[in-house]
């Protein structure tokens, strides 16, 4: 007789139940699931058992971890190299290792892990962090992923992507948009769901959780945001400079919930912002066409961020994104406008060949570097100008706006309140594993 498959989640909670774990437990399971994390990819990594004792184990080998006892991982030609109390070790065809309490050596536990424990599990480059560690064996690196259950990765997130002392709203705010954030981007068929980097959302380890923050996670255990059946992508970033931006005018998809609003981030550092291109910077950014003269943008999003910019430079124009032009330059955000610092041109001329009188210069009235002529001389070619970046916000612009999740919080709005404007009718529910 031909069965058709269950879902995974089905198959896991029949299998706990068979394990003798009770309803109770598959209910926190539920609600409480792990997340991957990829800490760090490297060639080498140090790591260290915490408080307790641990076990690192790949296959049948198992090595015990006293607390504060390094282990050193490199990777090398054609093996994994395991160094630990001055003994090396040579361990060829090493696909994965863990990195756990004893009691979980066997596999992962039945029963549910407590939301929040005192202290970290392991130590990865210093820094601490709770749960178990894979370390992933590649052809040329090795990807540590922290494998922890979210509401004890929680706490950590929201006191890396907001400053623990601020408003309790904007941090329960943050803790709801961490999590939906963090379920969404599971993914069973990948090595690990997120990265502990801005790519994601930041995680630093236990040492920069507070009670402020653990209170945030705790106050609102559970909360997601869903919009119809699904998770809300709740994305976020620090400050707007004035209006949130359409998804759709900056992916390839426009969600309903994710649309511009008027944003409350005036007091934010970041509201405006000028950068200063120096033409060595500048020459660097644009190399192919011999460093940049001028910047035109070409068109923008309704909210004013750049689509499209014209790069104008000795040798030729290139045409790039907002998004290109950001990431060449090292820009806050796409909100900007540029500037050529002609009044650095004027400086210079004093110091060029006098001219007859009468005589202009041959010099580009908005501080083009082109080339000045006189009668006696030949041609002087003036110094590349640097340009002046004029902007406004931090972070792509689009969901929640951290800066004005804080002057919503201290003008009395309520993390409710304040994700809702964010996530335009998106809903604030328990969640439930699908």
């Amino acid at each position: 007789m031909q069965v058709s498959p269950l879902p995974l989640v089905s198959w896991l909670a029949s299998a706990l139940v068979l394990a003798g774990a009770a309803p109770a437990q598959l209910r926190a399971q539920e609600a409480n699931p792990q997340v991957r994390v990829l800490l760090l990819e490297t060639v080498q990594l140090t790591l260290e058992a915490a408080q307790q004792p641990l076990v690192l184990r790949t296959g049948s080998q198992r090595w015990s971890i006293a607390p504060l006892e390094p282990v050193v991982l490199r990777l090398a030609p054609g093996s994994l190299v395991l160094e630990r109390n001055a003994v090396v070790e040579r361990l060829p065809a090493v696909k994965e290792l863990w990195l756990e309490p004893a009691a979980q050596s066997a596999g992962p536990p039945l029963d549910s892990q407590p939301i929040l424990q005192e202290g970290a599990d392991f130590q990865l480059q210093q820094r601490g962090y709770r749960g178990r560690l894979q370390v992933l064996v590649g052809s040329s690196a090795l990807q540590a992923v922290n494998h922890v259950h979210l509401e004890a990765y929680l706490p950590s997130v929201v006191a890396s992507e907001m400053p623990a002392y601020w408003p309790m709203a904007a941090l329960r705010a943050q803790a709801v948009a961490a999590r939906t954030y963090a379920l969404r981007q599971r993914k069973l068929t990948a090595a690990f769901d997120l990265s502990a980097t801005v790519s994601s959302q930041v995680y630093k380890g236990v040492e920069v959780e507070t009670p402020s923050t653990h209170q945030a996670v705790a106050s609102t255990r559970g909360q997601v945001l869903m919009f119809g059946p699904g998770l809300a992508n709740t994305v976020f970033h620090s400050s707007s400079g004035g209006s949130t931006e359409n998804s759709g005018d900056l992916w390839s998809q426009q969600l309903p919930y994710l649309v511009s609003v008027p944003d409350f981030d005036q007091h934010s550092p970041v509201h405006a912002w000028q950068l200063r291109l120096e033409p060595e910077q500048l020459q660097n950014a644009f190399g192919e066409i011999g460093g940049a003269q001028r910047i035109d943008v070409l068109t923008t999003s309704g909210s004013g961020r750049v689509r499209q910019a014209r790069v104008t430079g000795p040798d030729g124009t290139l045409l790039l994104t907002g998004a290109q032009l950001r990431s060449r330059l090292g820009l806050k955000s796409t909100l900007v406008r540029f500037e050529v610092l002609a009044q650095e041109l004027a400086a210079m001329l004093p110091s060029l060949p006098a001219l007859p009188p009468l005589m202009p210069l041959a010099a580009d009235q908005k501080g083009l570097a082109e080339t000045a002529t006189s009668l006696d001389q030949g041609p002087v070619k003036l110094p590349p100008p640097s340009l002046l970046a004029i902007g406004r916000g931090f972070g792509h612009g689009v969901g929640m706006s951290q800066w004005g999740a804080n002057g919503l919080a201290n003008w009395g709005q309520s993390y409710e309140q304040i994700l809702h404007h964010y996530y335009r009718g998106a809903e604030l529910r328990p969640y439930v594993s699908p």
